[in-house]
C-alpha cells in the first residue's frame, strides 16, 4: 500500500530523475512547486519503483487527488497502486492535470472506466519565448506601448542575487497586506511558497528577476526551467503604481533567464477573469488543457 509523506529538500534527486524521464509540461511538474505550494492543499509525496506520485489531501470535496505520476514503467501498474490506495478508503480515484495527449493512455488501458472533465482554470499558458522577448507585430503594439512606460521611468533591471531576498520577501509581504485578505488560506499558503522560494533558492536551481527604482523593489519574479524546451515563471509580483512594470518584469526576465527555452509557461488563471484577460492578451502559443479523471 502506498504511504505518503511531507516533501523534503533531500527528495530533489530522486524526483527530478522522475520529473526529467516524463518531460511533462504543466506547471505542477516541478520540485520547487511541489515543495513551495506544499500547505495550499495539504499536498503529500511517495514513490512507486521509477514512479513519483505527488496527491492532495486537502481537496473541497475530502477526496485525495493525485497527480499523474511521473517518472517510467508500467502506468496499469502505478495508476492501479492507486487505485486501491483510494478503494482502501473507499473514495474514487480522482487524477488532476491529465493533458489531452495523455488521455488515450487512459483509454486504452482503462476503456469506459472513467469519466474526463476539462479544467479550464487550471490550464497553463505556453508561449513562444520569442514572442515574449520580441514583442513583434501588430498584435503586440500594445504591449510594446506598456514597455516603453516602463522604459521612462528610470528602473534598473538585475538578475537576483542572495542580497535581494529579504527585500523581495517583504515586498511580497506587504502587497499580501495590502490585499487585506490574512483569512484567505491561499494568500497564506503563498506567503509559506514565497519564504520557501528564497530559503531553498540555490538548493532548487531557480533563477529571479529584481526590478528596483531609486534603490527600492518594484518588482521580481522567480521561475526555473521544468522540462528541456520549457521555463516556467512561478512568481510574479509587481507595484502597479509604476506605469507598465508588469510589462517590464515579464520582458526582462524572458529576455534574461528564459532565452534559451523554446517556451515560457506562464502557469494557469485560476479562474479569475483579470488574470485570464492579462494572460490572453499576451497571445499564448497554445493553452495546455488539463483534464481531471475520476474513475467509476
Amino acid at each position: 500500500m502506498l504511504e505518503f509523506r511531507n516533501i523534503d529538500i533531500s527528495d530533489k534527486p530522486r524526483i527530478d530523475a522522475a520529473l526529467a524521464e516524463s518531460q511533462f509540461m504543466g506547471c505542477e511538474y516541478s520540485f520547487a512547486n511541489n515543495m513551495a505550494w506544499r500547505r495550499l492543499a495539504e499536498s503529500k509525496i511517495t514513490f512507486f519503483r521509477d514512479f513519483y506520485i505527488c496527491c492532495a489531501f486537502g481537496t473541497d470535496d475530502g477526496i485525495p487527488h493525485f497527480m499523474l505520476p511521473a517518472g517510467k514503467g508500467n502506468y496499469r501498474e502505478v495508476i492501479d497502486e492507486m487505485k486501491r490506495f483510494t478503494d482502501s478508503m473507499g473514495v474514487p480515484l480522482v487524477i488532476t492535470g491529465v493533458t489531452d495527449n495523455f488521455l488515450p493512455v487512459f483509454a486504452e488501458l482503462y476503456p469506459d472506466a472513467f469519466t474526463i472533465t476539462s479544467d479550464r482554470d487550471s490550464s497553463d499558458y505556453i508561449y513562444n519565448s520569442s514572442d515574449l522577448i520580441n514583442l513583434a507585430g501588430k498584435k503586440y503594439h500594445g504591449k510594446r506601448n506598456h514597455l516603453a512606460r516602463f522604459n521612462k521611468l528610470g528602473c534598473t533591471y538585475s538578475p537576483m542575487t542572495e542580497n535581494d531576498f529579504d527585500d523581495c520577501i517583504t515586498f511580497g509581504a506587504v502587497s499580501y497586506n495590502n490585499k487585506l485578505s490574512e483569512n484567505d488560506h491561499s494568500f497564506v499558503a503563498e506567503q509559506f511558497a514565497i519564504n520557501t522560494y528564497f530559503s531553498y533558492f540555490s538548493e532548487l536551481g531557480l533563477k529571479g528577476g529584481v526590478i528596483r527604482k531609486d534603490g527600492c523593489i518594484a518588482a521580481f519574479t522567480v521561475g526555473e526551467p521544468i522540462n528541456r524546451n520549457t521555463f516556467c515563471i512561478h512568481i510574479e509580483k509587481a507595484d502597479t503604481s509604476f506605469d507598465g512594470i508588469y510589462a517590464g518584469i515579464n520582458n526582462c526576465f524572458a529576455r534574461d533567464a528564459a532565452a534559451e527555452y523554446r517556451f515560457i509557461n506562464r502557469e494557469e488563471d485560476l479562474g479569475i477573469e483579470g488574470l485570464r484577460k492579462s494572460k490572453l492578451s499576451y497571445y499564448p502559443a497554445f493553452i495546455l488543457n488539463k483534464n481531471t479523471i475520476v474513475f467509476k
